[in-house]
């Protein structure tokens, strides 16, 4: 297994790359409303990217046809923003995106409600979100990879959601997707020791019913959950240091 441990100067480039993406996601919350198409979106993120001199990592990539992945409701991931799906009130959106910045790669995901939403998905949210926060609490030099792994997927499973098992997060750096993966449930082994100068990308993807997924054989893209459930996916690239772990994609590294 391959993995890259960056130097100071990859570490510093993958910093603004994971600011400009967390800039991103925070003007793509502010315009998320009803009444817009996926593909509004999918424009906004690719005009606000290219603002700054980035290049959006998912155009193109494996012939993905969009700049970010806009997920809705049972869509898991890899949603193809189109002008015809609209986004109605009592809707969750994701979306997914990455940016490259100088030759490096950030990568993250939100999931937000539109207007109200139910009770269940507010906390199916709440939820991912969080066990993002108890995988990277074992995102430390010394720990093993699946640390994190098992910390997310129990502390979804013990809540009674599916933890999709057929995708998974990722290293990254120069390439989006490096080695090594990383499951969001536990495995039968602890994996690799990590070490300070690893960049990962950490996505739980969480649904209310079975973990799960159909892959669509129409558009050979979009993921959704088999039995019509709401999913949620929350996704920042993380640093591992010699102390606890940097968020890159998050401005300020931290807050929830």
């Amino acid at each position: 297994m391959a993995v890259t441990i960056k130097s100071a100067r990859e570490i510093e480039l993958m910093r603004e790359a994971g600011r400009i993406l967390a800039i991103v996601h925070e003007e793509l919350e502010k315009y998320l409303r009803a009444g817009l198409t996926t593909a509004d979106l999918d424009r906004r993120a690719e005009e606000i990217i290219r603002s700054y001199g980035c290049i959006p990592s998912f155009k193109g990539y494996g012939g993905f046809p969009a700049s970010v992945c806009v997920s809705v409701n049972d869509e898991v991931v890899h949603g193809i923003p189109t002008d015809e799906r609209i986004i109605r009130d009592g809707d969750i959106v994701s979306i997914d995106g990455g940016v490259i910045y100088k030759g490096f790669q950030s990568d993250a995901a939100r999931t937000w409600g539109v207007g109200e939403i139910s009770d269940e998905a507010a906390e199916l949210i709440r939820t991912t979100k969080e066990s993002f926060y108890r995988g990277i609490a074992q995102a430390k030099a010394g720990n093993h990879l699946y640390d994190i792994s098992k910390a997310i997927g129990n502390y979804c499973e013990e809540r009674g959601y599916g933890v999709v098992r057929e995708l998974v997060g990722h290293g990254i750096g120069r390439e989006l997707h490096e080695d090594p993966q990383v499951p969001n449930f536990e495995q039968g082994r602890r994996g690799m020791k990590l070490r300070a100068g690893m960049t990962l990308a950490i996505e739980p993807m969480v649904n209310v019913g079975t973990y799960e997924v159909d892959f669509d054989e129409y558009d050979g893209w979009t993921v959704r959950t088999r039995d019509g459930s709401l999913s949620a996916h929350y996704e920042n690239t993380i640093l591992i240091t010699e102390g606890e772990p940097e968020i890159l994609s998050i401005r300020g590294n931290g807050g929830k």
